[in-house]
């Protein structure tokens, strides 16, 4: 007999019910999207763009995935890298737009959210959030060289606004990016929907 045969094993721990997650927290874990290839540029400049690369819709609420890219000019070398680390620099907050990219959506009834680190769980009551929320879930990496620099990032809009278009707007003061914006039509959100799928439904 081996000395660790007649060791005790580790103890039976109590099988804990998850919460429900709220659905301005992000997207549901249960849920294979439906995608909007939207491919269309939120900014472009011949050497800056900021643009949607598609919008994943869930039951709750979307994903909007953006990139933005930059080619060097006549910058030297430190000026090139002062463009690096200030493109690499994602929204902190939506109260702290000095260096960050700023993002916000305007709804068709007039409400609007701009893009933030923190979500309404950092705040009081956040169990009473009617949205529109919009939170930063990070980036999805990026690269850069001596001519060119490029990074992504995603961002959750709840709740779904398939009830009229809404506007997506983009600023970004320390790359010199001005107020630019583009139109995410209720229209194709709603057909998306409708190709969202449970993993577990029947």
């Amino acid at each position: 007999m081996s000395f660790f045969d007649d060791l005790p094993g580790p103890a039976e721990r109590p099988r804990q019910p998850q919460q429900l997650r709220p659905g301005w927290s992000g997207p549901p874990t249960d849920e294979l999207p439906g995608v909007v290839p939207l491919g269309a540029f939120l900014y472009s400049s011949p050497r800056m763009v900021v643009a949607l690369k598609l919008v994943e819709v869930y039951t709750t609420g979307c994903l909007l995935d953006l990139v933005w890219s930059i080619r060097r000019g006549n910058e030297s070398g430190q000026e090139w890298r002062e463009i690096l680390e200030v493109s690499f620099n994602h929204p902190r907050s939506s109260l702290d737009t000095r260096t960050g990219l700023q993002l916000g959506v305007a709804l068709s009834d007039g409400t609007k959210a701009a893009a933030a680190i923190h979500g309404p769980s950092s705040f009081e009551n956040s169990n009473d959030v009617t949205g529109p929320v919009l939170t930063t879930l990070g980036g999805g990496g990026g690269s850069n060289n001596d001519e060119h620099t490029q990074f992504t990032g995603r961002y959750w809009l709840w709740p779904l606004p398939v009830e009229g278009d809404t506007q997506l707007v983009v600023r970004w003061d320390a790359l010199g990016i001005p107020e630019s914006s583009l139109v995410l039509y209720g229209e194709q959100l709603a057909e998306a929907l409708g190709r969202v799928r449970n993993y577990w439904s029947e």
